[in-house]
């Protein structure tokens, strides 16, 4: 980058006065500058690594998600479990503060907090019911293991051979020869 000029605002009617910046190479004093000798080689090599590293850097790499995304009901229930817990949280916070203080409001804020308490905890088995009863019926998918699959392919295919070499002995008998083919 190098030294750039700036013109400052003028002060007490001041032509305006360039000044210098010192550019990223030499942030320290003592670095030493580009025209030292004895620093020469060792600018180089940071003005080369400088111009081999990227200019641009993403802040994040996307990577794969590791489950799938929970259904929209699922999620509904439990968005609204996660703040029915975190008022009841407050609200005990509330009550216990408040009664260290002896203030009035202690006994209301206990019994709403047990009333809350009822309601974290059906909050939290509505996000196990609602996710029970959306996987029984859209998540499950009956389908065999691909082990169960290829036996059972296996076993096909071993019943199809049977009924073809038993049409062909069949075949072979009627005709009346002695169990072999006249031509090949």
């Amino acid at each position: 980058m190098g030294t750039v000029e700036r013109h400052e605002a003028p002060t007490d009617g001041d032509e305006t006065q360039p000044t210098a910046r010192r550019g990223p190479e030499a942030p320290d004093r003592d670095i030493p500058a580009y025209g030292d000798a004895a620093g020469a080689g060792e600018q180089a090599a940071v003005r080369e690594q400088a111009q081999d590293q990227p200019r641009y850097r993403p802040l994040w790499i996307e990577e794969p998600a590791r489950r799938r995304r929970m259904p929209d009901p699922v999620r509904t229930a439990a968005v609204r479990a996660v703040l029915i817990i975190a008022v009841t949280l407050v609200q005990a916070m509330v009550a216990f503060l408040c009664t260290l203080a002896g203030s009035w409001l202690a006994f209301p804020m206990v019994l709403s907090s047990v009333a809350s308490t009822v309601a974290a905890t059906w909050g939290a088995l509505d996000v196990w019911v609602t996710r029970q009863v959306w996987n029984q019926r859209n998540g499950v998918v009956s389908a065999p293991s691909s082990t169960a699959r290829a036996l059972r392919r296996e076993r096909r295919r071993a019943r199809r051979q049977a009924r073809t070499a038993e049409r062909t002995q069949e075949r072979i008998r009627r005709r009346g020869g002695a169990g072999q083919l006249s031509h090949p």
